[in-house]
């Protein structure tokens, strides 16, 4: 995956959140998506306006924030996740938080069934991959989506930064790379503490956007890489009251260059991807940090101990599209000659909130076109306005961010 890490003799230190206000242009409504028999906490549930392209996901607190334009306040919001049922509810008139329940689904499909249905894993993995043309969005699509990326030092935040941006999504049956336009964004960083590193994330927008496997399946699946994976179905699962087949993948034993493993998640009737989660092997500390540092102190030792990634799909009118993706990495920094180490952690997510046709080619601001090497650059405006996002869709931010952006507007009050 193309999500590096710049390694320089600087600290970042910092946090960020999220307000929201109710305009007379639309109605937000807030909530939270849970099991209905167990309560635990539903993260990365869908909820779309019905009949419409807005939408939002849930947090890692399982929460959400939805904003309605007004011609859609007596419409209806439609609630997916993998392994539930579908829910659909009325857009209340209230604003009361929502306590939305999501019944379990079940299948009964068996290995054996499933193997004399569909043959063997690898076979049905490659099918589903060429089938992108012909199953996914194959217009010029321009989405607006909201990314938000968070740098830790062990438990504390050390960078924020979030932006709305417009995808320039190109067809899936052809080989031009989308493009991302920067509407407007905020970060926060403290270079208070010199006495650490500062890891930046690389890529920004551009990675999250190269996990769209179905897209990009160069960065995983490549033609002299698939042999090196073996592949196993796994228990299969249900979503919107659809068969889902679960595939397992891992690299075979015999190699030693960090690849990947994780499930893949294939629409039984289709044979679309709709979601996968992968890591990369990261046993080997020296291969996989050259797949990430690229450029570091000679005194210090850096290697990541997690890097994980998520990807969820979305259908309308019968095409899926790219909806949703998370990426989680973890680095180890080891000073020479000095006896602790520090733990870094980047999490970066972006979620598509709207998209629509252009029936002609997009991409043409030049000016406000973003590279696949930048780097957010730092300023705290918007952290201290609560209106700052106006009417644009964001992920609701969890507990620890919420209280790092509180930080921050007291430290804005101060200067």
């Amino acid at each position: 995956m193309p999500s590096f890490i710049l390694v320089c003799l600087f600290v970042i230190c910092g946090n960020f959140t999220i307000y929201a206000q109710n305009t007379s242009n639309f109605i937000e409504i807030k909530g939270i998506v849970t099991d209905e028999k167990s309560n635990d906490r539903l993260v990365f549930s869908d909820l779309i306006i019905k009949n419409t392209n807005i939408s939002t996901v849930t947090n890692i607190d399982g929460e959400f924030a939805l904003k309605i334009p007004m011609q859609h306040k007596n419409g209806f919001i439609v609630i997916t996740h993998l392994g539930y049922e579908k829910k659909e509810i009325s857009i209340p008139s209230t604003n009361e938080k929502l306590k939305i329940k999501l019944t379990p689904a079940v299948t009964s499909l068996e290995t054996v069934q499933l193997v004399a249905k569909t043959g063997d894993a690898k076979s049905l993995v490659l099918e589903t991959l060429q089938k992108k043309g012909t199953l996914y969005n194959n217009s010029n699509t321009l989405m607006t989506a909201f990314y938000r990326e968070t740098i830790k030092k062990r438990r504390k935040n050390a960078s924020l930064s979030e932006a709305v941006v417009k995808i320039h999504k190109q067809p899936y049956s052809t080989y031009r790379k989308d493009n991302i336009e920067l509407v407007k964004a905020r970060k926060n960083t403290n270079y208070d503490r010199l006495d650490t590193l500062a890891l930046k994330l690389q890529g920004g927008p551009f990675s999250n956007l190269y996990t769209d496997l179905v897209k990009y399946p160069e960065f995983i699946f490549t033609q002299e890489d698939i042999d090196n994976y073996e592949f196993s179905f796994g228990k299969s699962t249900n979503i919107n009251s659809k068969l889902v087949y679960v595939v397992n993948f891992k690299q075979t034993p015999l190699v030693k260059t960090p690849l990947y493993y994780g499930k893949l998640y294939i629409d039984a009737e289709t044979l679309a991807l709709i979601n996968a989660i992968y890591s990369l092997n990261v046993e080997n500390k020296e291969l996989s940090s050259q797949m990430f540092v690229r450029k570091k102190p000679r005194r210090v030792d850096v290697h990541p101990t997690k890097a994980t990634y998520r990807v969820n799909y979305r259908i309308q009118n019968g095409k899926w599209h790219y909806a949703y993706s998370n990426i989680l990495l973890s680095f180890k920094v080891n000073w020479k000659g000095k006896l602790f180490n520090s733990i870094y952690t980047l999490n970066s997510e972006m979620a598509v909130t709207d998209w629509e046709i252009h029936n002609t080619k997009i991409a043409t601001l030049k000016n406000q076109m973003l590279r696949p090497s930048t780097i957010l650059t730092d300023q705290a405006s918007g952290f201290s306005d609560p209106e700052f996002w106006g009417e644009y869709n964001i992920i609701e931010p969890e507990k620890s961010i919420e209280n790092a952006i509180e930080k921050i507007k007291r430290q804005l009050k101060k200067t």
